[in-house]
């Protein structure tokens, strides 16, 4: 990837559509290669960390996935101590995020992460005022893109709808849901994508509150979380800056509070399994009303499968792939996809079809876990419609057994998380001998039980049992979860996984079927493929925003 601060050899102007996060950052990537960048936003652009009208997931958690952390501190170098200096909370998930899922709180670990909660605005605000310090990069907000320009073979230009021109050598479409990438191609000639469509009907409803020491016995964050098909309600609490707390309620399939409706959201807290959020209700002081979000279906757009694309020319973000906002997906994708572009154009020396090409393979490939994991889960529910994936009804069962033997396996617990933050792909958590593992291991979890969990437990701090180094990246991660892996693998290492995945499915599904752990007869369940288990991004539609970040996915294996 070009070097933030290398200074530009490429002549020409790039144009970004949406200054979210995802066009924030690949701006500062192309920043490093064009002599002109121009970032073309419709709202208008607070210059304090506000919520503002195009991003309604400002008004709700966004904690970054590692492997999301990671790329962006890449683009953005010191990202982490500016967020800090803020106002920004650091903690490190295994100790200080408190979660409680299929009965039991996990027990206080180390996970070897070390994450920050902020709000949105916050991060969206600092990202801004770093990019615009630079003297080639040039924000214009109120300003709204009605079409492309093109020649039949490329795209050269954008036109306003108050009918101005930017004539460039690139355009990057990061209008979110939104986008309008296929009007807008296929006027110019060009095939449009198919799309991928997961209806789960998620919502959410957040309200802040005065944070004061002593409020959250559980730690710095706490996060609950549904054990489908029966519960539907999750709920969260997150530090952020200005001493507040953001408390959030969520649901699928509609179980969710409405905007206003302060006594919906006592109610929903008091629904939920386990009672930290409520005793949190009680004791903070609120400094806002309640606000909440609707969020109709996951949506992803198959630009990989086009073999005809326009030269400069690229859709990412939430215009490429919109996932589940509870799963805190989006900006991860969104900052890997601006890195993987950045090392593609040093390839490809120009933004040329076969460039975007590479790119559009290179996005679905960062984006294949994470759909995976997010439309996976939302198929625990049968209300749940749309693309189902292969395989779904023995993945999701052995991924409530992996989650369960991670409340007792420590070095488990470590591994689940490098996955769940995208720094190695999932099929670590997939050969026979890990598959055996967690089935024994899962038989001692008190979530097992579905014993009711009231108190805090008192656990200490427990050492994880190092995972032997190894050569290998991948085995590095596991090893050490923070090193700084090649962002780009990370996509790449999906590459050639579902040959190997059918034999390990099928180990899976003869040991589940042994135990007596499926539904039905194993051959009913004996399909293959991966899945997953479990509040927006800059938007040209106000109406079809980005979604947003929660920080807690929750993969299946």
């Amino acid at each position: 990837m070009t070097h933030p601060d290398h200074i530009p050899s490429r002549s020409g102007t790039a144009v970004v559509i949406g200054a979210g996060i995802a066009g924030l950052s690949v701006a500062r990537v192309l920043a490093g290669g064009y002599a002109q960048v121009i970032v073309l936003d419709r709202d208008r652009l607070p210059d304090q960390a506000v919520p503002r009208r195009g991003v309604p997931q400002g008004y709700h958690g966004a904690v970054l996935l590692a492997a999301g952390q990671q790329a962006l501190t890449a683009i953005f170098p010191g990202l982490v101590d500016d967020l800090v200096a803020a106002g920004a909370v650091p903690f490190e998930p295994g100790i200080s995020m408190a979660v409680f899922r299929f009965g039991a709180l996990y027990p206080r670990q180390p996970v070897g992460l070390n994450l920050v909660s902020f709000s949105r605005p916050l991060l969206e605000l600092t990202l801004r005022q770093r990019l615009t310090a630079l003297p080639n990069v040039t924000v214009y907000d109120d300003t709204s893109v009605s079409a492309l320009t093109g020649d039949g073979t490329q795209v050269t230009g954008v036109t306003l709808a108050d009918g101005r021109h930017f004539a460039a050598d690139m355009v990057v479409d990061c209008t979110g849901r939104g986008a309008r990438s296929d009007r807008w191609i296929a006027a110019l000639g060009f095939p449009t994508p198919e799309a991928s469509e997961v209806k789960i009907n998620v919502g959410y409803a957040t309200r802040l509150l005065r944070r004061a020491p002593g409020d959250l016995p559980e730690g710095k964050a706490l996060l609950i979380l549904p054990a489908p098909p029966h519960e539907r309600r999750a709920g969260m609490a997150l530090p952020i800056e200005g001493d507040r707390w953001l408390v959030t309620m969520g649901g699928w399939h509609g179980e969710f509070p409405a905007s206003g409706d302060w006594e919906a959201f006592a109610a929903h807290a008091r629904a939920l399994p386990y009672q930290g959020l409520t005793r949190l209700l009680d004791r903070a002081e609120p400094l806002t009303d309640v606000v909440s979000f609707g969020f109709p279906s996951s949506r992803r757009r198959h630009f990989e499968q086009l073999t005809y694309v326009p030269a400069g020319y690229l859709a990412m973000g939430d215009a490429f792939c919109c996932f589940n906002p509870i799963y805190g997906q989006g900006m991860t994708c969104a900052a890997m996809q601006a890195v993987a572009l950045g090392r593609l154009l040093d390839e490809h020396g120009a933004p040329t079809a076969d460039m975007a090409r590479a790119f559009y393979q290179e996005a679905s490939r960062i984006v294949a876990t994470p759909w995976q994991f997010a439309s996976g889960g939302d198929f625990a529910y049968p209300e749940t419609a749309g693309d189902r994936p292969k395989g779904i009804a023995v993945l999701n069962k052995y991924s409530r057994r992996l989650q369960l033997a991670t409340q007792v396996d420590p070095e488990l617990r470590r591994l689940f998380t490098t996955v769940q933050h995208l720094l190695v792909p999932p099929d670590v958590l997939r050969t026979p001998a890990m598959v055996l593992r967690v089935l024994r291991t899962s038989r001692h979890a008190p979530g097992l039980k579905g014993l009711p969990v009231e108190l805090v437990p008192d656990v200490p701090v427990e050492e994880v049992v190092p995972v032997p180094a190894a050569a290998d990246p991948v085995a590095a991660a596991v090893a050490e979860p923070t090193a700084q892996l090649p962002l780009v693998t990370l996509g790449q290492q999906q590459r050639g996984v579902d040959g190997t995945q059918r034999v390990l499915d099928a180990v899976l599904i003869g040991v589940l079927a042994a135990e007596g752990a499926l539904d039905g007869p194993p051959d009913a369940a004996a399909e293959t493929g991966a899945a997953g288990d479990g509040p927006v991004e800059e938007t040209e539609d106000a109406a079809e925003p980005e979604s947003p970040d929660s920080g807690e996915s929750e993969p299946s294996a």
